[in-house]
């Protein structure tokens, strides 16, 4: 699919419409955006070189589904390739989609496989207010970048409130299986997410220091918002894997010493019972010469030995603080 916006600097009116715009932009000053996604990579190649002139090493990065987030200057436009989320992604099972952007001074083309929520909304805030064009549609790249940063920060706040009712729980019972899933799914992806972060966090910074990209600093305080957004979602992203990290490591220890306390329960009764099985075993022996054999009261006394056992045991073990 592709669709065109142009937008009037003059007037202040912007159309959408189809391909039929591109002929008419090249006879204006007005500026130009081209929005495609899921359409044929050959078309796309095709498409990009014969109207922009896009170098195809650039379609093609732009293209491929797990290529890493860059930035590429190339002559009278730039490429710029994020990782943003999927439109249906909402909670932690994420996925991520390749945002490409190709800017020149009079025409933005954005790329992506599929739909992206970041992109529907910098294209319903560009018809309803003309005054994000005044400073050109290179002033559309960090305002795009801050919208994916700001979905990934949705994310990263419900796993905070995720992780503190993860927290307060093994406070008042012991962890679950479940519960120990959960916190090892967090930690995985968060991990990607801070390896997203971290491309990010380098391409924007490198951006505001480009001068060519940022119109001779006429941009430079947007694309440092847009990095300072990622720095805190980077951080956040670190924050919560380490405490997803130590919930893990505090849940394994609080099963480690549940089985303690039940392996210690097991080894008194085992050691309390050794003695009574050899008492026991002795004066079951079938021998017709066992002294005490004939023994009027011999039954009460083993039964009494056997009690002075277990309480002496019991005593120890107390005394030693191991009951």
């Amino acid at each position: 699919m592709i669709r065109v916006m142009l937008h009037n600097s003059e007037t202040g009116t912007t159309t959408t419409g189809g391909i039929e715009l591109i002929s008419p932009w090249r006879d204006s000053k007005d500026l130009l955006w081209v929005d495609l996604y899921a359409e044929d990579p050959a078309t796309e190649l095709t498409f990009l070189g014969k109207e922009f002139g896009i170098h195809k090493l650039a379609v093609q990065d732009a293209q491929r589904d797990r290529h890493p987030p860059k930035f590429e200057e190339f002559e009278g436009y730039y490429f710029l390739l994020l990782k943003g989320l999927s439109k249906a992604s909402m909670g932690i099972n994420f996925e991520t989609i390749q945002i490409a952007m190709l800017v020149g001074e009079r025409f933005l083309i954005t790329r992506h496989s599929s739909e992206s929520r970041s992109i529907e909304q910098l294209w319903a805030l560009c018809l309803s207010d003309g005054r994000v064009f005044h400073k050109g549609l290179a002033g559309l790249t960090p305002r795009l970048g801050r919208m994916v940063v700001n979905r990934y920060l949705d994310l990263l706040f419900n796993i905070e409130a995720n992780l503190d009712t993860i927290e307060q729980d093994l406070l008042l019972q012991d962890p679950s299986n479940d519960q120990l899933g959960m916190l090892t799914t967090y930690k995985t992806r968060l991990r990607i997410m801070l390896r997203t972060f971290n491309y990010h966090e380098q391409i924007f910074n490198q951006l505001r220091h480009n001068k060519a990209v940022t119109v001779d600093d006429l941009l430079e305080h947007e694309f440092t918002d847009t990095y300072e957004q990622l720095e805190r979602a980077a951080s956040l992203a670190n924050l919560y894997y380490d405490l997803s990290d130590d919930l893990i490591n505090s849940s394994i220890s609080m099963a480690s010493h549940r089985l303690n306390g039940i392996m210690k329960v097991l080894t008194i009764v085992t050691a309390i019972f050794v003695p009574l099985g050899f008492l026991a075993g002795l004066y079951g022996m079938n021998f017709e010469n066992i002294p005490e054999l004939h023994f009027e009261y011999g039954y009460y006394v083993l039964l009494g030995l056997m009690a002075t056992v277990v309480v002496s045991l019991l005593t120890l073990f107390r005394i030693k603080r191991w009951l």
